[in-house]
């Protein structure tokens, strides 16, 4: 694709409206990952507790982390499908907990049932993450747009049961910009009034495509709307390379600084320290 005209307007926004609240993104910020699961592919059971889950939390802002994105479901690859009500009894009291314990943290909600944003919100979740895009629940844009909350709009497949599969055919980063433009039109439209996109690293993606959306992060939404970018701890890293998802921080570290370059205003991390490292470098240069 031929984008040699385009000039990315990193100054387009500065920040996000969360409850009245602002999330500064005139520099980037970095998303820490909570998962209260038992499956997930990296860290599993180790915070499904509430005291484990507190440290943790407390750990990875004493880090450098401005927000923490909970979701209590794996979507790794045949993860168990759980319902909302299992969600929400994982969830428990812990999103207002956390906000009472650490109120300057910018808290996120990882899931695609609308039924769960909304007990999210009642107990004070600031943004909300789904990995659907709305394709899995079709309450989900019309209960984003009643809270008034940001919303991470992520490029998947359709189906949950479709969502790893390889289905896409052609360029890349055409394909996504089509796919953002028709939701942020259909947000726009209800009234939804941030929206952070997101790739969708590690979802129905092969690795070449992947690195082609690394390549050309700038040109994904055209700069419209701040970029979050997920790439921790995923296989089309550590696999090619023959590692473990543990053993990947350096060239994990690389990928992260080449997207702040082109333009990525939040880093969804496990390892809350080290991406620190990287986007201090990043605003030293």
């Amino acid at each position: 694709m031929n984008f040699a005209h385009f000039t990315h307007p990193a100054e387009a926004f500065h920040s996000v409206n969360c409850r009245g609240k602002l999330l500064d993104l005139s520099a980037p910020k970095i998303m820490g990952i909570l998962n209260l699961t038992p499956d997930s592919f990296s860290d599993g059971g180790k915070y499904m507790e509430e005291g484990s889950a507190l440290l943790q939390v407390e750990k990875m802002l004493n880090e450098g982390a401005t927000l923490i994105d909970i979701g209590a479901q794996s979507t790794r690859p045949k993860a168990e499908f759980l319902s909302a009500e299992t969600e929400i009894l994982r969830l428990g009291k812990l999103i207002s907990t956390l906000k009472k314990e650490f109120p300057e943290a910018f808290i996120s909600l990882d899931t695609f049932y609308a039924d769960v944003v909304k007990f999210g919100f009642e107990e004070g979740i600031d943004i909300v993450n789904d990995i659907s895009g709305g394709n899995f629940d079709a309450e989900m844009f019309e209960t984003v747009a009643k809270t008034q909350l940001p919303y991470i709009l992520m490029h998947s497949n359709a189906t949950y049961g479709a969502m790893h599969d390889k289905l896409l055919e052609g360029d890349v980063l055409l394909l996504l910009n089509r796919y953002f433009s028709k939701k942020i039109q259909e947000l726009e439209g209800l009234g939804v009034k941030d929206i952070i996109l997101d790739p969708g690293f590690g979802f129905g993606k092969t690795v070449d495509q992947q690195h082609q959306l690394l390549d050309e992060t700038e040109f994904i939404g055209f700069g419209k709307n701040p970029l979050l970018i997920g790439i921790s701890r995923k296989s089309f890293i550590y696999k090619p390379l023959g590692k473990s998802p543990f053993d990947i921080n350096e060239e994990t570290q690389k990928l992260h600084l080449k997207a702040l370059e082109k333009g990525a205003k939040l880093l969804r991390v496990h390892d809350v320290a080290e991406a620190k490292k990287t986007i201090d470098s990043f605003l030293q240069l």
